[in-house]
Formats: structure tokens, C-alpha cells, sequence
């Protein structure tokens, strides 16, 4: 098989062309820096203004400020968790098995089935990957307020440098000419307790936008 039917057997972006792509890591984009404030003065006993803490005086050190994004740290734990899914999936993908990785401690079933589904298709063309894929995301929607929060990311995934090889001889694939090597993906993420997992995951024909 060529690698366009397998790696189409990936990522279904089209029914038995349904594995159309794929890619990974993660670039973590959170706001927020902490600040600190400090004051010295000169001034009379009676007239000085309330101590300001310093870092002299362990009782009066400075507190950091909280994130001017109250959503910053759900922000980053849900894409910390869709970077180790990928990093997981990879390695399922270079084996043919998810057999030794962690991938159920960051997708659900919905989103594991489409892994299983792309390896069946593998082995059946008796392919693996090679390399590992590029992403640039970011959490474009983050709704907290629900009784199960959800979020929206986007990536961009790259696969320029993510090979399909035959198992045995490592003959690499060719792409289909149809399918862009950067691609726009759409991910769902869900907070189930205190633990955000990945819940779908779905690629599109579109190639990446131009960065501005």
C-alpha cells in the first residue's frame, strides 16, 4: 500500500480516506507573569507610610500577583494535556500498538477509538511512523462555568517531518497530493474532576493559516 492509503488511514478527514493527517508537540501559550512591588522612603517616625515588604525581612516578603488571566492556569493544564496525549500517540504510531504508552490517561474513549482505528489501518498496510510531528496551539474557547468545564483548542499540526515507512523494509510513503503538510485540527477537551482529558479531535483539509 502507498503511503497516501495509509496515511490517510490515520486521521479520517474523509470516510475510507479518513486518516488524512496528524501532529504533534505542543507550544505552551499562557499568559500571565508574576510581578512584586517594593517601596523605600525617608521620612520622619510619625510620618512614614505602612512597611513595605522586603526581601531582607522573610515576614514582610512580597507576595507574586496573580495572573491578570483568572483562566491561565486551566489554559495550560489543557494544553500540557493534549502535548503528553501526542507525545503518547507517537509513540503508539512508531510501534503499531498502544501497548506500553499512557494514551488512556489523556483521551477518553471517543478520542482513543480514532487511535485504534488509525492503527488498525497500519497494520494492515504493515506501516509504522517515523520522526514525530510539530503543532502551534492554542486555546481558542474555555467555559469553566459549566458543571463539566470544556475548552476548544486549534493547532496547527505539521507532518513535514512525521514519515509512515513500511514495517520491515522503512520505505517511506509518500503523502497523498491532495493533503497539505500543515494542516488546521480542532481538539475537545473536558475537565473530569480536577484532571482535563482530550475528548475529540478532528483535522481538516485546510492548510495552516500565514502567521501574522
Amino acid at each position: 500500500m502507498t503511503r497516501a492509503g495509509n496515511q490517510q488511514a490515520y486521521f479520517g478527514v474523509r470516510t475510507r480516506k479518513r486518516q488524512q493527517a496528524a501532529a504533534l508537540l505542543l507550544t505552551l501559550c499562557t499568559a500571565g507573569a508574576l510581578t512584586a512591588c517594593s517601596g523605600s522612603g525617608d521620612k520622619s517616625e510619625d510620618s512614614k507610610p505602612p512597611a513595605t515588604p522586603s526581601a531582607s525581612n522573610p515576614e514582610t516578603s512580597p507576595t507574586p500577583s496573580k495572573s491578570d488571566d483568572p483562566e491561565a492556569k486551566d489554559k495550560q493544564a489543557v494544553l500540557k494535556v493534549y502535548e503528553r496525549m501526542w507525545e503518547e500517540q507517537v509513540k503508539a504510531y512508531a510501534k503499531g500498538s498502544i501497548d506500553g504508552t499512557n494514551l488512556k490517561d489523556y483521551s477518553t474513549k471517543d478520542a482513543l477509538g480514532r487511535v485504534m482505528g488509525d492503527l488498525l489501518g497500519m497494520k494492515q498496510a504493515d506501516t509504522v511512523t517515523k520522526g514525530a510531528p510539530s503543532h502551534d496551539t492554542e486555546v481558542t474557547s474555555l467555559d469553566l462555568r459549566k458543571e463539566i468545564p470544556k475548552a476548544r483548542l486549534s493547532d496547527c499540526l505539521d507532518i513535514s517531518e512525521w514519515k509512515t515507512v513500511k514495517r520491515g523494509s522503512g520505505e517511506v510513503q509518500p503523502l497523498p497530493s491532495e493533503q497539505p503538510s500543515r494542516f488546521e485540527t480542532t481538539i475537545d477537551a473536558e475537565k473530569w474532576g480536577k484532571k482535563w482529558m482530550i475528548t475529540g479531535f478532528k483535522p481538516s483539509a485546510d492548510p495552516c493559516k500565514p502567521s501574522s
